[in-house]
């Protein structure tokens, strides 16, 4: 089955799940897990690297950094390290929260040459923004609340869709990024899906 929706908070076989280390995952499904940004509670890096590990989860994430939110920017980098480490590692892809902070993103991208895809989820940005980080290689996944400009400049292949923690369907997601790129929600779905497919047999 292909998987169209990106990132989830929801258990469905419908998505990629997002879960942290010490979450429960039940069988049957496809995860991402990671520390979130917002997290202040003691890192525990053996508890990442061991759910990491675990055949059901296909991504590392979400991780990230948040300008507006959570520790210290320093703490941030050094928890986000551990996860860009970890997802070359296992030759998993990343996924990222990132909020104010995509010059220390991309300054990090260069200083570590990641060889895994990167995914900025929920992406909101201007136009001019995205084109900059999808000429920089990474992926853009958009939600329910997405700038309709930069949803319409974003190429084929870097766009992902997703539900995060909405309720609302990734049909519905597929139908309003498509009419902002003048198109139809099967192809977003098939963009999507088609996209999501190649990230996780990267490596």
């Amino acid at each position: 089955m292909m998987i169209a929706d990106a990132h989830s908070h929801t258990l469905t076989n419908h998505a990629i799940v997002s879960r942290s280390p010490g979450e429960e995952r039940p069988e049957g499904y496809l995860y991402s897990v990671g520390v979130h940004p917002w997290d202040t509670a003691p890192f525990n890096n053996e508890e990442l690297d061991s759910a990491a590990r675990q055949s059901n989860v296909v991504m590392i994430g979400e991780t990230g950094l948040d300008k507006l939110k959570g520790p210290s920017m320093d703490e941030q980098k050094r928890r986000l390290i551990t996860h860009i480490e970890l997802s070359e590692q296992l030759h998993k892809p990343l996924l990222l929260h990132c909020v104010k902070a995509f010059n220390e993103l991309l300054t990090l991208r260069k200083e570590m040459r990641p060889t895994q895809p990167w995914i900025i989820h929920g992406f909101r940005g201007k136009p001019q923004q995205a084109l900059q980080l999808t000429a920089s290689g990474l992926y853009l996944s958009l939600g329910a609340k997405f700038n309709a400009e930069t949803a319409a400049v974003i190429p084929d292949d870097r766009l992902l869709i997703e539900t995060d923690d909405s309720l609302t369907d990734i049909g519905e997601v597929a139908k309003e990024i498509a009419l902002a790129r003048s198109t139809d929600a099967a192809h977003i779905m098939e963009l999507s899906a088609g996209n999501l497919a190649k990230i996780m047999g990267n490596g």
